[in-house]
């Protein structure tokens, strides 16, 4: 397991010592998942949160119309989860799906349990991660209510460069809250614009 990715990651939260630095990784588990494979399912029990090393991932939920709305992409040191069920045990409310090859790091609910009472720490560093995750949340319900779908794209186009670059543009699309020709002509708008 190359553990780097990962604690340079948390060593922007926290410090570990050695010791617990090998209590944490002997209560991970490293998966590798196939393009296309779920790592949650709506309507299981979130097990795990994950931490991405490598790949891409969709987070979306299917309405009762059968219409998939995505919520969210994950690529490398981002988590990814459904993490409402997760923290509740509760079925899930998404999918999550690997858009390509994804190698995670897998913290599960009753392991992450024993490690906050080993590693108090750790509660510090999931705090953390959780604030930010709801901070980003709130500012994109801010922008679905008050942004037009073309400036939505921009900041879009600019705070995931990487995404956009590896993610189909139909999944932009539903993202944004789209449809794909919508998109299109948003993109055409804006290249006649520079």
């Amino acid at each position: 397991m190359n553990k780097e990715p990962f604690l340079d990651y948390i060593g922007n939260y926290i410090t570990l010592s050695k010791e617990e630095e090998a209590l944490l990784f002997s209560k991970i588990i490293e998966r590798n998942y196939l393009k296309d494979q779920y790592i949650v399912q709506q309507g299981d029990v979130c097990k795990s949160v994950n931490f991405i090393l490598s790949g891409c991932t969709k987070t979306f939920y299917i309405d009762a119309a059968g219409q998939e709305h995505i919520v969210g992409f994950s690529i490398a040191d981002w988590w990814t989860s459904d993490l409402g069920s997760f923290i509740t045990q509760s079925p899930a409310d998404f999918h999550v799906q690997c858009i390509e090859s994804t190698k995670i790091l897998q913290f599960r609910y009753e392991e992450l349990e024993v490690l906050y009472q080993e590693i108090p720490k750790l509660e510090r560093l999931f705090r953390k991660i959780t604030e930010r995750a709801f901070v980003a949340s709130q500012k994109r319900i801010i922008r679905n209510f008050s942004l037009t779908a073309k400036e939505r794209y921009r900041i879009f186009k600019d705070t995931y460069p990487k995404i956009e670059q590896r993610v189909p543009q139909y999944m932009i699309a539903s993202y944004l809250g789209i449809t794909k020709e919508f998109l299109s002509k948003i993109k055409r708008q804006l290249s006649l614009e520079k």
